[in-house]
């Protein structure tokens, strides 16, 4: 996932490169599309197969993907087993990936099977080597899977996924609500993005969204022709005294281009290049932290002046960044067009919308804010 999403890897599709990837990526391979509730965009795709069996099922899949053109970051199943064996056991899915022209930060890997006490040891060994070489790290079936939880607090996965079987009798088992709720509130407490797969019906769109899940996937969530999803879920009551500074800036989230903060200025002018439509670039560390912004005007003018290219071509874009101008989710637009007019120089240049771990969500466009308290007006 170069990245246009700020849940999943730095460096994804743009918001229409990645509605026809997903569209193409989807018909090529059958893969499921991963859609983020508070935008309604596809920002990732699910590889088929269960991941339980040998690792010869997920290499096809990859070079497919050679294939099929997909752009969107990748969520690859895995046997745990496979990482249990070591580099050598996992040699062909890395030769396969670089076949198929995948970068491991473009790549997901969602870790499935019990996990057995003894070999706990080679299993976190293992995760580690990975996470080293770029992969994102996932852990599925949480719910069903013999997975203990501390075992899963030293795994530190990126991205924690629900057992469909548990999301799908949710809605009509409290005892199971419970867990699904329980599960999603740990996984946030350790850090890890919540994805509940198999969703089919509203009630369980409900419940979830309640519990602070924000990814998910199944036969209620499929892109309509534009490449995005109509999410059907009814927007929360607003307090009185909320109401009068205006909805959240989540509702204003835009996907963000995100590169690694060790991207060089020449990685940031290829994102630029991508998709006229962009306005900014943001750096972001290995948790999603945003530690740079490069607005696009500012940007291209000091990389085309006189020698810019030569003197910034081959160095960290960091260097030619501004500091992000953070805006918490939960923000009211009026409060969040007070944190933009704080520098006039950079009044018109987008802000970086964060969760509860200062993990960056997307950006607002300030355009949009002031479009919103004119019609309040």
């Amino acid at each position: 996932m170069s990245s246009r999403t700020h849940l999943l890897p730095p460096g994804t599709a743009t918001a229409a490169t990645a509605a026809t990837a997903g569209s193409t990526a989807a018909s090529a391979m059958d893969a499921t599309p991963i859609v983020d509730l508070d935008t309604g965009g596809v920002i990732a795709l699910q590889a088929p197969g269960d991941g339980h069996g040998n690792l010869s099922s997920a290499v096809r899949t990859v070079l497919q993907i050679s294939r099929s053109e997909a752009l969107l970051p990748l969520v690859l199943p895995i046997p745990s087993s496979a990482v249990i064996g070591g580099s050598a056991a996992l040699a062909p899915l890395h030769e396969a990936l670089r076949t198929a022209g995948r970068r491991p930060r473009e790549v997901i890997l969602m870790v499935r099977g019990d996990f057995a006490q003894v070999e706990r040891q080679s299993l976190i060994t293992g995760l580690d080597g990975l996470r080293a070489i770029g992969y994102l790290i996932a852990v599925g079936d949480l719910g069903t899977a013999h997975i203990p939880l501390d075992l899963l607090t030293d795994a530190a996965p990126y991205l924690a996924v629900l057992s469909p079987d548990l999301v799908a009798k949710m809605p009509r088992d409290p005892r199971r609500a419970a867990l699904t709720e329980s599960l999603a509130t740990f996984s946030r407490g350790i850090g890890a993005h919540v994805l509940a797969p198999g969703v089919s019906e509203e009630a369980q769109l409900t419940a979830l969204r309640s519990w602070g899940v924000r990814l998910a996937q199944g036969p209620l969530l499929v892109p309509g022709p534009s490449g995005r999803v109509h999410v059907p879920i009814a927007a929360p009551r607003q307090e009185p005294s909320q109401a009068l500074l205006g909805p959240r800036v989540q509702e204003f989230l835009l996907p963000a281009m995100t590169l690694p903060v060790e991207a060089t200025a020449e990685d940031v002018v290829e994102a630029f290049g991508t998709d006229p439509s962009i306005t900014s670039v943001i750096l972001v560390d290995e948790y999603q932290r945003p530690k740079g912004s490069l607005d696009r005007s500012r940007f291209l003018l000091s990389i085309a002046s006189r020698f810019g290219h030569a003197l910034y071509g081959k160095k960290p874009a960091l260097r030619l960044a501004d500091p992000p101008r953070n805006a918490p989710k939960t923000t009211p637009v009026i409060a969040a067009m007070q944190v933009a007019g704080r520098d006039a120089e950079r009044v018109y240049d987008d802000l970086v919308v964060v969760d509860e771990f200062g993990r960056c969500m997307g950006i607002v466009r300030v355009a949009d804010l002031i479009r919103q308290v004119a019609a309040q007006r």
